[in-house]
């Protein structure tokens, strides 16, 4: 009695037989594994799944084991494209497939007989096995035998290292739309796109606008006849197949691994020291990326900034935001202090002169009250001029804690910095009586620190002139932080010695309205429509 016919007699009570889900690799035979051959040789019935022109890559990879005596069930697909005259379309004839081939198969189960479901690759990665298995696996004995899937294969074929230390691999489906590709690979390390044949033109596009199309390969039917690798973007897109795969390989020890988002750009080398990059003679290639790190944390970081935080040979801050930045092997960081925004602008410029790809981090928005004006203002003049600057917005610290607290900023709003470091408190006194008499909401930055402790309390002062004392007034600290806090108070009772410059103030209208909400939580809401006056 053979193997598999020793598990069979211990099936439970549904059927004698025996399911096997058999991975075959990628598609050179000598690929597969002991395993799969010793279950294809020892089985009953070899089942396959097949196009309707009847020819199957899974069973000419295990063609050799195939005895003369074995049943061969082959599941023939309905429709091959989303085309069907299916009254339920192309799910509804899927799903009767699926339904019609199980039930083949739990005859032959039911009959005592071992089944083996051949594989390209994986049996569950993205392969046709899965969809018996869902369906079977829970009324017979079941064992699925891995497969070297194609991701394994193409990336061996291109000789280059896939995932590296701590990196992050992504696998897509060519079948997503172009925006969602974009944003996955901007924001991962590394990447695998399948299924591509008619989608190839979209996932090329979806590479370029991510920076990505650069970094890569294209590997055509990897381990099997007619294979191919080359960069991607040499590609003719008529001639690409469906077992073919688009990769985005390791960014580790790679020299400029991403060109500006959405174009394509030849960088040059980049520089071996400190000393050569700041060397006197301007280098073609370089950028600076001044990127949104949002109010905290990855969670709060758009695809975009994560890919050109990734992709940047320098990253450049304030020693507190560039802490936020995971450390990479092979990338440089130049932490400062907080008050030498004009010394860092100048210097991450410089290090683009030389053809460095520097992202300058900043937190929140760049664009507000940060880094971002910084930057253009010092890119405005000589010798700056001439090096590419890009602003990747993020999540600002205002509307974070307007998340958390409801929808405070629901309707018109002012942004104003109580900071009197760079304009005086005049300007500043002007300004919010100016916006508290139009009746805006308003949202207040740097409102405090160690060396400024009045600025709040005149502040309230300024605005009880305009402002009902019970004004809903939300404080919120650390927003997505690990000391996160947010409270409501009323504009009367608000405390200075409550708020620091981790604190963003949102002062209500007359509009704006709390709300206790049946799970006890209170919101706080600024309606859309204004009365009229």
């Amino acid at each position: 009695m053979s193997e598999q016919q020793e598990r069979a007699a211990d099936a439970p009570e549904h059927g004698t037989g025996r399911l096997y889900g058999v991975g075959l690799g990628p598609g050179d035979p000598s690929l597969m594994t002991v395993r799969a051959v010793e279950v294809i040789t020892g089985a009953d019935v070899v089942a396959y799944h097949s196009a309707q022109h009847g020819r199957s890559i899974a069973r000419a990879i295990a063609e050799r084991h195939l005895r003369p005596d074995h049943i061969e069930e082959r599941l023939v697909y309905p429709v091959t494209t989303e085309s069907t005259d299916h009254p339920g379309g192309y799910r509804g004839a899927m799903e009767d497939f699926y339904a019609e081939a199980a039930a083949r198969l739990a005859a032959h189960l039911d009959a005592g007989r071992t089944v083996a479901v051949l594989a390209e690759g994986d049996p569950l990665f993205y392969g046709s096995y899965m969809h018996m298995h869902k369906r079977l696996a829970d009324r017979y004995p079941t064992e699925v035998i891995p497969g070297i899937t194609s991701v394994s294969a193409a990336a061996a074929r291109t000789g280059s290292p896939l995932v590296e230390a701590d990196e992050v691999l992504t696998i897509l489906s060519g079948t997503l739309p172009e925006e969602e590709l974009a944003a996955r690979l901007a924001a991962t390390d590394s990447a695998a796109v399948l299924k591509l044949g008619r989608t190839f033109p979209t996932v090329r596009r979806a590479l370029k606008r991510s920076g990505r199309l650069a970094e890569a390969r294209y590997v055509e039917r990897a381990t099997m006849g007619a294979e191919r690798t080359t960069a991607l973007a040499d590609v003719d897109p008529d001639s690409v197949p469906y077992f073919s795969m688009a990769l985005v390989p390791s960014r580790i020890g790679a020299q400029h691994p991403a060109p500006a988002a959405g174009e394509e750009r030849r960088a040059a080398e980049p520089a071996t020291s400190d000393e050569a990059a700041m060397s006197d003679e301007p280098v073609a290639g370089g950028e600076v990326v001044v990127v949104g790190l949002g109010p905290a944390g990855p969670m709060w970081l758009t695809p975009e900034a994560r890919g050109a935080l990734a992709a940047a040979d320098d990253l450049v801050g304030y020693t507190t935001y560039l802490d936020r930045v995971p450390v990479r092997p092979g990338q440089r960081r130049h932490a400062s202090d907080n008050k030498v925004e004009a010394v860092r602008a100048e210097f991450a410029l410089d290090l683009a002169r030389r053809g460095r790809w520097v992202a300058v981090v900043s937190s929140g928005d760049p664009g507000v009250f940060a880094m971002a004006t910084a930057v253009l203002e010092a890119a405005s003049v000589a010798p700056y001029r001439e090096v590419p600057v890009r602003v990747l917005p993020g999540m600002t610290a205002a509307h974070a804690a307007a998340a958390r607290a409801g929808a405070p900023l629901g309707h018109d709003y002012a942004v104003i910095s109580l900071s009197d470091r760079l304009k005086p408190w005049e300007v500043i006194a002007e300004r919010l009586g100016s916006a508290a008499a139009a009746d805006l909401v308003l949202a207040l930055y740097n409102p405090g620190s160690r060396s400024r402790v009045w600025q709040v309390g005149k502040a309230r002062e300024l605005l009880l002139e305009h402002r009902a004392p019970d004004t809903p007034v939300v404080l919120g600290r650390d927003v997505g932080g690990p000391e996160e806090s947010v409270r409501v108070v009323r504009l009367a009772d608000l405390d200075p010695e409550q708020v620091d410059m981790r604190t963003v103030l949102l002062i209500g209208s007359s509009q704006t309205r709390t709300v206790r909400r049946g799970d006890g939580t209170e919101v706080v809401w600024t309606p859309r429509r204004c009365p009229q006056r």
